[in-house]
């Protein structure tokens, strides 16, 4: 999401700059890079009340005098009289409808409509949808405008019952699938896919002179996925899927009319509105031993009452009363991070601890030998998310998901394990082995288990006695051997034919409980206590690699050591990875033919021909020097 850093600066009634601003979000939690006078916000999907003017400036009133627009219409409205039928109210709990007609459309802009447009560099459309696109962005509230004359006095909220063919507002033509949330008209057309996109039928043009605002509360569930699916960017989708305010349309509709009022002459404004939600407040103890427990503060409860306060919270003895844009605050927790947040995370001293294991513990000195056994034969490890979307009757659901298109405990490694593998082969990666030790979780009597996950695909090893060979069953097998029973284990190929692969390779994997029916008959004699500053991160390349292979011939073998030093010694930022791939000694010649391969990657872009020869030809010039060793058939 993108602001104007000079929209917010207006309602700051504090001398501030743009990096001194920058600083403050960031401190608040709302990252985000600068260009020019723009700040571009990555938001986490808990933190919908935040896509707006109106919600940074709420936060912000943590540091700054803050002045949030009560420019509204503040006359009467009549009742609209509309014929609206709003069948799955579950999942639309607040909508209004405010038909509006001016005597004619505004061509020029002023006040802060025109600032939107001029600063944003945002396309114009027409003057209803211009608002529209205005008041979302203020507001964080997105609403729809349909031409009152070409919709008519009816409209229907419901799911779709069948596939449907859809013309978009943007002339996209796209099939609706059963179970969209849509509206209809009388004629029991969609006009609307809710929450993302309008139909052509009914939108709005520049000649559009008489209006039906629709100003809308949908549950998340309903909106979420919809405009990737159908591939439409959607700025109303985007926040209906993060949660808007449900109390918000009065003020959010009056100020739709004061912006047109700025502009245009008002024939006639009436309003339908319709609520089927039972005004139910968050409500959290206010505790304040727990907010400094989970701190490690000792905050007075006095100044975390001031803090609350001034992000919107209203207080009680006792008790904290969530407003209703915060949909992400359900717990003493929550409301723990608020506090940390106007501390500074960096500004809250640290505190050591210690977490100690039951080195006794069968399960864990089984993890250990497990872990070793499988480093050692060149598996990694990963950690894998435990929410996942994948639901049926013996999945457990999140009450309060960060994430609601995973908002599930996983049930098994698998899934997660093959993501793993299919996304280091998209990244070319010819050897893939990987395990991970997690927890999951049902419903089922067995509810509580810890599992190991291991799959491998690909070629065996990077070294010349096993680059020619492919994992399958029998190779793991090979590792377990003489360890574990075999019996225990059921290794199985996965199948690639529903995978997103074009690969061949058998796909390996075994996955078995971790208890203490499994003996596990292995010492590793690698040290288990490697410094942690041994390893550092390293980012994946999303850019194509380029490999090379040189064939060495080396006629003195005492060579063979000062060659294979040269390689390895050698530096350069492109060049990723070094291993011998074939080796050959021909004892009665005394002569040692040995192949390297070299893997070149950037980060940064896709590297060109030129690039990694001019690499190949510094090696080449590094290594044919030394005396006895040569590469056949260079010229």
């Amino acid at each position: 999401m993108k602001l104007s850093y000079q929209h917010l600066k207006q309602k700051i009634n504090s001398k501030l700059n743009k990096n001194e601003l920058s600083d403050k979000l960031f401190q608040l939690g709302h990252e985000h890079e600068i260009h020019d006078d723009i700040y571009d916000f990555e938001f986490t999907p808990n933190r919908g009340d935040c896509l707006s003017i109106n919600g940074l400036l709420r936060d912000l009133k943590l540091f700054y005098d803050v002045s949030i627009s009560n420019d509204i219409f503040n006359k009467s409205i009549n009742t609209l009289s509309l014929n609206f039928n709003n069948n799955v109210k579950k999942h639309c709990s607040n909508i209004s409808f405010l038909k509006i007609e001016v005597d004619e459309v505004s061509q020029n802009y002023n006040g802060e409509l025109k600032e939107y447009f001029d600063d944003m560099d945002v396309k114009r459309n027409n003057f209803f949808t211009d608002i529209s696109n205005y008041i979302s962005y203020e507001t964080g509230q997105p609403t729809h405008c349909y031409d009152a004359l070409k919709l008519g006095n009816y409209i229907k909220l419901d799911f779709l019952d069948k596939k449907v063919k859809f013309e978009t507002l943007l002339g996209k033509i796209i099939e609706l699938n059963k179970g969209d949330l849509v509206f209809f008209n009388e004629n029991n057309d969609v006009i609307n896919l809710a929450g993302i996109v309008g139909g052509i039928n009914t939108a709005c043009s520049k000649n559009t002179r008489s209006v039906i605002v629709e100003c809308a509360y949908f549950d998340p569930e309903a909106i979420i996925g919809k405009s990737v699916l159908y591939d439409i960017r959607s700025d109303a989708s985007h926040k209906f899927e993060r949660n808007t305010d449900p109390a918000c349309h009065e003020y959010v509709l009056r100020r739709f009319l004061r912006i047109i009022e700025k502009h245009a002459n008002i024939n006639k404004i009436e309003l339908f509105s319709e609520s089927n939600a039972h005004e139910k407040k968050t409500i959290v103890p206010f505790r304040i031993n727990k907010i400094n427990s989970v701190l490690g503060t000792a905050i007075e409860k006095s100044k975390c009452s001031e803090i609350l306060k001034r992000l919107g919270f209203y207080i009680n003895e006792d008790s904290i009363e969530v407003p209703s844009y915060r949909h992400d605050i359900q717990n003493s927790n929550d409301i723990s991070e608020e506090i940390a947040r106007s501390i500074g995370f960096d500004k809250i001293k640290s505190t050591n601890f210690k977490i100690t294991f039951n080195k006794d513990s069968k399960i864990f000195s089984q993890e250990d030998r497990l872990k070793n056994l499988l480093t050692e034969n060149g598996f990694y490890e990963v950690i894998n998310n435990p929410f996942t979307s994948q639901n049926n009757e013996d999945a457990i659901e999140i009450d309060n998901p960060l994430d609601s298109s995973r908002k599930f405990l996983r049930q098994n490694l698998k899934d997660s394990l093959i993501d793993n593998l299919l996304y280091n082969e998209r990244r070319q990666q010819d050897s893939v082995k990987l395990f991970e030790i997690s927890n999951v979780y049902s419903s089922s009597p067995d509810a509580n288990k810890r599992l190991i996950g291991i799959i491998a695909s690909g070629r065996i090893d990077k070294n010349y006695r096993d680059f020619s060979k492919f994992i399958d069953k029998k190779y793991i097998g090979s590792i377990f051997e003489g360890i574990i029973d075999l019996n225990q284990l059921n290794i199985v190929d996965i199948s690639r034919e529903s995978l997103n692969t074009k690969l061949k390779h058998p796909i390996t994997y075994i996955e078995f409980l971790l208890d203490s029916s499994i003996k596990i008959n292995y010492s590793s004699e690698v040290s288990k206590t490697l410094p942690i500053n041994n390893f550092k991160y390293s980012p994946v390349s999303d850019f194509p690699r380029s490999i090379r292979d040189l064939s060495y011939s080396v006629k003195d073998p005492a060579k063979f050591k000062i060659l294979e030093e040269r390689i390895y010694e050698f530096r350069d930022r492109l060049l990723r990875e070094v291993f011998i791939f074939d080796y050959f000694h021909n004892e009665k010649q005394s002569e040692i033919k040995i192949g390297f391969r070299f893997v070149f990657q950037s980060n940064e872009k896709t590297i060109t021909e030129n690039e990694v020869n001019n690499i190949i030809d510094q090696i080449i010039n590094n290594t044919v020097s030394i005396d006895s060793v040569s590469i056949p058939g260079l010229k």
